[in-house]
Formats: C-alpha cells, structure tokens, sequence
C-alpha cells in the first residue's frame, strides 16, 4: 500500500496542485509521500508560501525540475514537454492529463511496460468538483486504472472511456466550464438590464446554476423532465424558453460542442505529426490548455 501512495507530480501548475490538495485533503495520500517538481522559479515559489501546497501540507518535498525515480506518477505539464519528460523519467505507472498527447507516444516514451493511464478532467477541479474521463494504455491493467481513478475522483467524478471517445470529452465537459460561463454572463446582464443592481444579479445567477446543476445530480430526473416542471403552460419560463428556441440557443450549444470536438481532434493529429519535435508541438498543442500554469486542461 506504500508503494501504492508514493507519488511523483511533475508539474506544479494550477491542475498539478489542484490534484495534490485533493489527494492529501482527502487523505489518499501523506505529504511524505509526494514530491512535486516544478521547473518555474515563480510557480516553485508560491508553492512554498505559507498559502502554498509546500506550506499548507508540511513533509511535502518540492524540487526544482529534477526527476528523482518513482514507481508512480503523474504527467501535469504542457504538452510540448511530455517528451522529453516521459524520456527521463523512471517510473512503472503514469497517469497523464498533458491534453491531446495519446496514449501510444506516451507508452512508447516511458520506460518498457510502463502503465500510462490519460485522463481529461475540467477547470472545476481546482473546487473539486471536475469532471473527468480517464482512458487505459494497453499494459495498464484493473489495478492501474483504480489507481489512476481515485488520484482523479479526490477532485471530482470520473467516467472510464476508450482512449477515442477523448475528443468528445474535450468539447462537451474539459471546455463546458467555458459554456456555462457564457451562459451566467448573459443571465447577469440580463437582470442588470432588467433593473437588478449587478451584485444581486450576480447572486441569483450563481444559486441558479449551483441549484439546477443539485436538481440534475441528486433527483434523478431528465433535464428535460425538470425543464418541464419548471415551465406551466404560457407562463413566464415558456415566453422565455420560446425566445431561446426562436434564437436557436439549443442548435448554437450543440454546434459550439461539436466545433470544439473537431478542434481537439485537428490539435490531437497536430500533436501526432510533431510528437518528434516537442518544441513545435508546444505551439499548436498548448491550444489545448494544460499549460502547468493554466487553470484548466481544455480550451
């Protein structure tokens, strides 16, 4: 079970903490057991502020960029430098959330039979409610993909998937964040417009979505069967929703959705074609968003 727990994160952005604090908070794992290696001073630097994971979860080993062996660990940096990081490290299990980087190049950079899990999670891991899909290599067996679901479920919830359905993941829940932000930035406007202060329409705006999204996971019901209950018959939510519908709000997300999973699939084969070069891979692929600093893993 020790072995199971130690663990190397090489990347101390947003995403690499975020999943740190969610395994030591929760008790997976004891901050003697991690090390994080960062190779940005700043980055190192607020990691070990009083604020920071170093200072907040004391026996926590922080490094400078150096990769000491492991048995297992995880892959949190930009794209373009999962090469030459996969090519130094010593370890027989990664779990990889460097977006568009496939399974194949990731297994053949790693040292022979390693277990490479990838995994997609979304920017609401940095609240610990992401939602992420994770996808095997072939020598990863039922074990390594347990491991590789609970370091993922600390942040949130997890769905296991084939390695091809990840572009899918990457339009509708690594970008959806960005949809519903969208969303809550019109509502907000829309009471502002209708003689709400900001603040208060900000409020109401948050509580609404943090409300609905509770109804979707915990009654059980269909978003369609809620947007039912919530609309009577030529009332104030049916002149609403017939405005949205005359606006084709429904076909514009189902379009935005299916845009940003042909753009994760141009930027996969981008990262396919210049896997041999990290330095031109980090131009097209970064698009993706798993920058070590970024705040989320899609774009």
């Amino acid at each position: 079970m020790a072995e199971e727990r130690d663990l190397l994160v090489v990347g101390g952005g947003k995403m690499g903490a975020a999943l740190v604090d969610g395994l030591l908070s929760s008790g997976w794992a004891r901050p003697d057991q991690v090390t994080v290696t960062e190779i940005a001073a700043g980055r190192r630097a607020d990691l070990n502020a009083p604020a920071g994971l170093a200072g907040r979860y004391p026996g926590l080993r922080l490094l400078d960029g150096r990769l000491p062996a492991a048995h297992n660990a995880i892959l949190a940096v930009k794209p373009g430098d999962a090469q030459g990081v996969c090519r130094r490290l010593g370890v027989g299990r990664l779990l990889s959330i460097a977006a568009g980087v496939p399974l194949r190049d990731l297994e053949s950079w790693c040292p022979g039979g390693c277990a490479v899990v990838r995994a997609m999670p979304n920017m609401a891991a940095l609240v610990r409610t992401s939602a992420t899909a994770v996808s095997a290599g072939v020598s990863a067996g039922p074990p390594d993909i347990e491991w590789a679901t609970g370091i993922m479920r600390s942040v949130g919830t997890v769905v296991e998937v084939p390695e091809r359905l990840l572009d899918a993941v990457t339009g509708l829940s690594g970008s959806g964040p960005a949809y519903v932000f969208l969303v809550a930035e019109a509502m907000i406007e829309a009471g502002v417009l209708s003689g709400l202060p900001r603040p208060v329409a900000s409020e109401l705006v948050i509580h609404t979505l943090l409300g609905s999204a509770r109804l979707l996971s915990e009654t059980g019901e269909s978003a369609e069967a809620l947007r039912a209950a919530v609309t009577s018959p030529a009332g104030t939510t049916a002149a609403g929703l017939r405005q949205l519908e005359a606006h084709g709000a429904r076909s514009a997300l189902i379009e935005a959705i299916t845009a940003a999973v042909q753009r994760s699939r141009e930027l996969g084969s981008s990262v396919r074609e210049l896997g041999s070069s990290a330095s031109e891979l980090g131009s097209s692929a970064s698009e993706l968003g798993s920058s070590a600093t970024g705040p989320s893993p899609a774009g």
